[in-house]
């Protein structure tokens, strides 16, 4: 797997994933389960690789080709 995110994209998905993660302990009832979306950013973050850049051809890492 190539890298196909930048530094700030990184960081930016982690910090938004894990607002999104902390929903599931402040909401209550069936629909909290939805917060749990929030590993998918978490989870591209911290890996550095995005499967929908790669099917678009995206990368915001400011090195081509860059190998994690």
């Amino acid at each position: 797997m190539k890298t196909n995110e930048g530094t700030a994209d990184r960081a930016l998905r982690v910090i938004v994933g894990l607002a999104v993660l902390a929903l599931f302990f402040i909401i209550e009832g069936p629909n909290r389960f939805w917060a749990l979306i929030g590993a998918v950013p978490v989870l591209t973050g911290l890996l550095g690789y995005c499967p929908v850049y790669a099917v678009f051809g995206l990368s915001t890492c400011p090195l081509k080709g860059h190998k994690n």
